[in-house]
């Protein structure tokens, strides 16, 4: 008797042995393939996860296996404890094609956040900023607008500043779904003050907001590199001799504020009662009138020495320039029949009859 229970425990013992190690085989397999395998249980179209500020690792790999991007959240977890010194990072993270939970937990451990680009081009003013985010859906326009007041973010460099137009550097941004409008403004800002940093080193204690806003009148006037120092060096001209600027662009500016430009400048609208209109108020604006980029701010803290006072359009994306308001004004009329599908320059007018005839005589000779 005592025999075959001690045979029955051990073959019992056997068993265990093996169904432990078939478990332990099973939990083995059921890990690995859980963090090494590739898995997609989310729509094709892919979907977003947003990782709070905070969230332990049970509730990331919750949210994770809640929206179909791993298996288990248990495994996740099990697999982020392998790295403590490793620590997840919360933001909105996008998951488009199968990924392994380790691959997972390494994207969320680099941060590498769900970001798309934003672009802002030189000239463009705040408003103009303001609606292409709403257009990429990143925030509403009056969100962006309602920060642009704070000046903050420039009084280093700008103590009296009226708003941040001017110092949102054009350049390509990447941004998450829906930012912070303040963190929108920051980094355009930083980008600013590093550019400034390069172009004005070396200078001699330059008036930031006087550079950049007569830079901003520059990037409006001329889509022309290599005008932009010739434009600046007129508006410098004018400045100097008490001339108003007479620029365009400011009145639009200036009726953009108030809520009044409607896309076209009459001759009314240069009476406009503004600091920022040109045409009513001599010397520059209160501040920039646009974004302008590093060239102009290059070409409006070294402004073209020349003696030009006056520029027109020339109807090919240039300028006609002139010294007097005599020549100036020729080159309006030049600038008018080119518009009208003319030569800029009229023919001469065809010799009198008589000196015709002269002529052929002597040829005759």
């Amino acid at each position: 008797m005592a025999r075959r229970r001690k045979k029955s425990i051990a073959r019992m013992a056997v068993w265990l042995v093996a169904l432990a190690l078939l478990a332990s085989a099973g939990v083995a397999y059921w890990l690995w393939r859980g963090i090494a395998a590739p898995y997609q249980g989310f729509a094709k179209e892919g979907v977003f996860v947003d990782i709070p500020h905070g969230a332990s690792l049970r509730t990331a790999g919750y949210l994770l296996e809640r929206n179909g991007v791993i298996r288990s959240a248990i495994a996740f977890e099990l697999y982020a404890r392998q790295h403590p010194r490793r620590t997840i990072v919360a933001g909105e993270y996008f998951f488009d094609h199968p990924v392994s939970e380790r691959d997972v937990f390494w994207t969320l451990a680099s941060g590498k956040v769900f970001e798309q680009p934003f672009v802002v081009r030189e000239g463009q003013t705040m408003f103009d900023i303001a609606r292409n985010l709403e257009t990429g859906k990143f925030m509403r326009a009056q969100e962006f607008m309602n920060i642009m007041y704070n000046t903050a973010p420039i009084r280093d460099l700008v103590p009296r500043a009226w708003s941040l137009e001017g110092f949102l550097f054009p350049a390509t941004y990447k941004f998450p779904r829906h930012p912070k409008a303040q963190d929108v403004a920051n980094a355009m800002v930083q980008k600013f003050k590093e550019h400034w940093a390069r172009i004005a080193a070396g200078a001699d204690a330059p008036d930031v907001n006087s550079v950049a806003t007569l830079a901003s009148l520059v990037e409006r006037e001329t889509p022309q590199p290599d005008e932009r120092p010739l434009v600046a060096g007129v508006f410098e001209n004018r400045l100097s001799r008490r001339i108003a600027l007479q620029c365009d662009p400011t009145v639009i500016y200036a009726l953009e504020r108030a809520g009044q430009y409607k896309g076209v400048l009459s001759s009314a609208d240069l009476h406009v009662d503004s600091p920022y209109n040109t045409y009513r108020y001599r010397g520059l604006p209160p501040g920039p009138i646009g974004n302008p980029g590093e060239a102009s701010l290059q070409a409006a803290l070294a402004p073209a020495e020349t003696d030009y006072l006056y520029f027109v359009a020339n109807a090919h994306g240039g300028h006609f320039f002139a010294e007097t308001l005599a020549e100036h004004n020729r080159n309006v009329a030049r600038y008018r029949r080119l518009m009208a599908g003319r030569p800029a320059d009229p023919e001469p007018p065809p010799a009198p009859a008589h000196r015709r005839k002269a002529r052929r005589k002597s040829h005759l000779r």
